[in-house]
């Protein structure tokens, strides 16, 4: 299976950045989390990343290939968590959070892929997908250090 790569331009990070801007000067304007770019690229990363461990070996069922999808879940569901609770510094603390998941999931990727349980052809995508978000919560987080 082989996962598809959708790129993020410097658009999607800016728009993220705009429903932050929103959510701070409405008053909690974004009340779902599926209006944040960032949360929708870490769910996609997600289904992908389900979708790939069902060919990990079955001997990792409760080891690699639950971490993995534990790790790659959580990043999400920070996101979405946060919409639940309207402080800033609650946001703050739930992406970074998504962040130190997203920090695991990448070192997960690299073990299966130097284990071998996931080919190369998947493997680069899906680094690549997970620096992005990465990079989109790197943008959120400054945003609101600043903001703060």
């Amino acid at each position: 299976m082989s996962y598809q790569r959708s790129a993020v331009s410097g658009q999607d990070l800016q728009d993220g950045v705009l429903l932050l801007d929103t959510f701070h000067q409405g008053a909690g304007l974004v009340k779902n989390f599926r209006d944040l770019k960032v949360w929708e690229k870490a769910h996609q990363i997600s289904l992908a990343i389900y979708r790939v461990t069902t060919q990990f070996p079955k001997e990792e069922r409760y080891g690699l290939t639950n971490q993995i999808r534990r790790c790659c879940a959580s990043i999400p569901a920070n996101i979405a968590e946060e919409c639940g609770r309207r402080s800033q510094a609650e946001f703050s603390h739930f992406l970074n959070i998504a962040m130190g998941s997203a920090s695991e999931l990448e070192y997960h990727l690299l073990l299966a892929n130097e284990l071998e349980y996931l080919k190369s052809l998947n493997y680069k995508p899906l680094a690549q997908e997970v620096t992005e978000v990465k990079r989109m919560l790197t943008g959120l987080i400054k945003k609101l250090k600043a903001d703060g």
